[in-house]
C-alpha cells in the first residue's frame, strides 16, 4: 500500500511553487529533532526508526493517486507528472531504533533535493512523535518493573492501527510482549493472552470455567481469579492443578494488598511457585508502588499507549541548509521567529561518557563532527544510502539497544518524579567551541 498521501496537502503545493520558482532542485538538508523534552521527563526514547524506512520504501504516487490529486486541483500537470516517478534518491542518516534522545538531539538528517526531502515531512513526522512518545513512557514503566515482565494490552485503548504501532514500540522499550497479533505477526513480536472476565461468566460455575481453560491451555496458564471472590477462586485453580498452576491474575481492588493476601494464600496451598500478575489501569507511578509487592509481571494498557500523559513528543522538521543549486556547496538557514528558533547547519552528535561509561553529557556539532575523547560513542547511522534503505534490523536489535542505552545514563535519569533533562545538550560550532542552544529548557512551542 502507497503511503504517498499520508502527508499535508501544503507540501505539495512548496513543491509546486518551488519548480515554478527554480528551487524545487536545490540540495538541502532537513533534521527532525525536540526542541525540549516533554513536560517533566528526564530523558526519551527513539521508536518508529523500522517503520519509517518502511514508508519510505512504500512512498510512491500511484495512478489513483495522481488521478485524485489533479481532480481536486491540487497539483499541476508538471508536478504531477514528476509525482509518478517519485522515488526518494537521497540519504538518510539518524539515531538507531531505542536510542536515547535529549532536547537538541538531530535524530534524523535528511539530504536530497529540496522537493524529494520536503514531501517526507509529515510521514515522518507522524511515525516519529508517535512511536517514540509511547516508546518513552514504556521505557518509564519497564524501569520500574526492575526486570519483571511487562505484556503491552492497550489494542482496545487506541485506533486499530496505531495500536499495532504502540505495541512495537512498548517491545523497544522494554516491555516483553502483546496482546496484538497484528503486531505479533508484522513484527515478529512475542504474544500473549488467556481470558477475560466474560469467559468465567460464561459457565456455569468458576470452577467450571477454569477447568475448560486448564484442558486447553495446560497448567502453565494463567487464571483470571477476581470475578468472584478472590480466596475461593486462588483454592480453586490450586486445586484443579494439584499445586501446578502456572499463574493467577488480579485485575481490581488494592493490588499491593491483593498480592501479598494471594501470595500467603498460594504458599500455604503449597503453590509456592505460581506466579501473580496484576492488570488494572496501571502507569509507571503504580508499578513503582508496587516494587515491593509480591508481583511476578504487569499488563499496561491504556497507560502506555497513550504516553503516560504525553501522546507526542513535539518533534519538528526544519530545513537547516541549502545549496543555490542541486550540487553546490551547502549554507545553513535558520528560523529567528519569537520562541521558535532554530540552528542553522547540519548537525552530527555523539554521547559523551565518562570513564565509567556513564553518559555525561549529548554533544552536538554544528557543520562539523565533534572529536571524540575516546569514551564517546557515536548516534548517527547511515539509514537511506543514495535513495537505498540500508538501515533495517529486527525489531528485537532496537530493543536490546536500548536497554544497553539506558544502562549509560546516570542513575538520576530513571527517577519518575519530574525533572530536568538527565544530561546536558551542548551544542559545538565547526571550530569546537560552544554554540548557543536555543532549545535548553525552551517553552514547548507550537509547531
Amino acid at each position: 500500500m502507497s503511503t504517498a498521501l499520508l502527508t499535508d496537502h501544503y507540501e505539495l503545493t512548496m513543491v509546486q511553487a518551488a519548480r515554478a520558482s527554480g528551487t524545487a532542485e536545490r540540495r538541502s538538508v532537513f533534521e527532525l529533532f525536540p526542541r525540549r523534552l516533554p513536560e517533566g521527563r528526564r530523558y526519551g526514547v527513539v521508536a518508529g526508526v523500522g517503520r519509517a524506512l518502511r514508508a519510505i520504501e512504500e512512498f510512491r504516487f500511484e495512478d489513483a493517486d495522481i488521478d485524485f490529486l489533479l481532480t481536486r486541483k491540487i497539483v499541476d500537470d508538471d508536478l504531477a507528472q514528476w509525482l509518478s516517478n517519485y522515488k526518494f534518491s537521497g540519504s538518510i542518516w539518524g539515531y538507531a531504533e531505542g536510542e536515547i534522545y535529549f532536547p537538541g538531539s538531530p535524530l534524523v538528517v535528511v539530504e536530497s533535493s529540496f522537493q524529494e526531502a520536503v514531501l517526507l515531512e509529515t510521514l515522518l513526522l507522524s511515525i516519529y512523535n508517535h512511536d517514540s512518545a509511547i516508546a518513552s513512557a514504556a521505557s518509564r514503566m519497564s524501569a520500574m518493573a526492575d526486570g519483571r515482565p511487562l505484556i503491552e494490552m492497550g489494542a482496545r485503548r487506541t485506533q486499530e492501527y496505531s495500536a499495532v504501532a504502540a505495541a512495537r514500540a512498548a517491545y523497544v522499550a522494554g516491555f516483553t510482549s502483546t496482546s496484538n497479533l497484528e503486531a505479533g505477526r508484522r513484527w515478529d513480536i512475542p504474544t500473549s493472552g488467556t481470558a477475560a472476565h466474560s469467559f468465567t461468566l460464561l459457565h456455569d460455575s468458576e470452577e467450571e470455567a477454569f477447568a475448560a481453560q486448564l484442558k486447553t491451555l495446560g497448567e502453565s496458564t494463567t487464571l483470571l481469579v477476581d470475578t468472584y471472590d478472590v480466596e475461593e477462586a486462588v483454592r480453586t485453580g490450586v486445586r484443579l492443578t494439584e499445586g501446578r498452576l502456572g499463574a493467577v491474575r488480579l485485575d481490581s481492588g488494592d493490588l499491593a494488598i491483593a498480592a501479598r493476601e494471594v501470595r500467603d494464600l498460594l504458599d500455604d496451598l503449597g503453590a509456592e511457585q505460581t506466579r501473580i500478575i496484576v492488570t488494572s489501569d496501571l502507569d509507571e507511578w503504580q508499578i513503582a508502588a508496587l516494587r515491593g509487592a509480591p508481583v511476578d509481571g504487569f499488563g499496561v494498557g491504556t497507560s502506555v499507549v497513550t504516553g503516560s500523559g504525553h501522546p507526542t513528543c513535539g518533534f519538528v522538521y526544519k530545513l537547516v541548509s541549502r545549496a543555490d543549486s542541486a550540487d553546490g556547496e551547502l549554507l545553513p538557514v535558520a528560523k529567528k521567529s519569537k520562541n521558535k528558533n532554530t540552528v542553522g547547519g547540519r548537525k552530527y552528535a555523539l554521547r559523551r561518557r565518562d570513564e565509567r561509561g556513564v553518559a555525561e553529557a549529548e554533544i552536538v556539532g554544528i557543520e562539523a563532527h565533534p572529536t571524540s575523547d575516546g569514551n564517546d560513542r557515536p548516534l548517527h547511522v547511515l539509514l537511506v544510502d543514495n535513495g537505498a534503505v540500508v538501515g533495517q534490523e529486527p525489531t528485537s536489535v532496537g530493543r536490546e539497544r536500548h536497554l544497553a542505552a539506558r544502562s549509560e545514563l546516570p542513575r538520576a535519569a530513571l527517577r519518575i518524579s519530574k525533572g530536568e533533562a538527565a544530561i546536558p545538550t551542548i551544542m559545538l560550532d565547526d571550530d569546537g567551541q560552544s554554540a548557543d542552544n536555543p532549545y535548553v529548557r525552551a517553552p514547548m512551542p507550537a509547531v
